[in-house]
């Protein structure tokens, strides 16, 4: 008996099933993330939900930009398991449509907390992940272009709120 594996001890499984259960795992965080930023606060009578992604947009500056990056991890994370160039576009294109139009004071704060990007994103991985064929993964190369342009528009656009913020302020103090 002493000599005998259980047969769920992770070395007898093939490379397959224990890739599965990783991206699985993997799977299940992100969702836990997307839930966190888009949806995890309900108002109380009604079925209306945001999460901390449309809060974190209330600091001038630096809470899109935040927010954003956060988002950027879960592309990182949908492109190590080899979610597609087409799924990953629409993914950085989520974010970008949330990041430009989050960026509005106040309308675009209300319009991140309808849009959920992350959790549009998580879906879009079930679906590449469920799929009864795999898709051909996105190159590296792509991959780093996307999120990069990714973190270098999101930061230009903290730039520019952080501008027009300090215009408002400075305007607004001498009056």
């Amino acid at each position: 008996m002493d000599n005998q594996r259980d047969s769920t001890d992770k070395s007898d499984r093939d490379p397959m099933t224990a890739q599965r259960e990783s991206h699985l795992q993997t799977l299940q965080h992100l969702r836990q993330l997307s839930r966190v930023l888009d949806s995890a606060i309900g108002i109380p009578g009604t079925r209306f939900r945001f999460g901390l992604d449309p809060i974190l947009g209330l600091i001038p500056g630096g809470g899109d930009t935040v927010g954003a990056l956060l988002s950027a991890y879960i592309v990182f994370r949908a492109a190590q398991m080899g979610v597609p160039t087409e799924s990953l576009s629409k993914m950085v294109g989520n974010i970008l449509v949330e990041s430009l139009l989050g960026t509005v004071p106040l309308l675009g704060d209300v319009f991140d907390v309808g849009w959920k990007a992350n959790i549009r994103n998580v879906e879009l991985l079930e679906e590449h992940l469920g799929a009864p064929e795999p898709a051909q993964a996105a190159n590296m190369g792509f991959i780093v272009v996307a999120l990069l342009a990714l973190i270098l528009v999101v930061l230009l656009l903290a730039t520019v709120t952080l501008a027009i913020a300090r215009v408002l302020f400075g305007w607004l103090a001498n009056l």
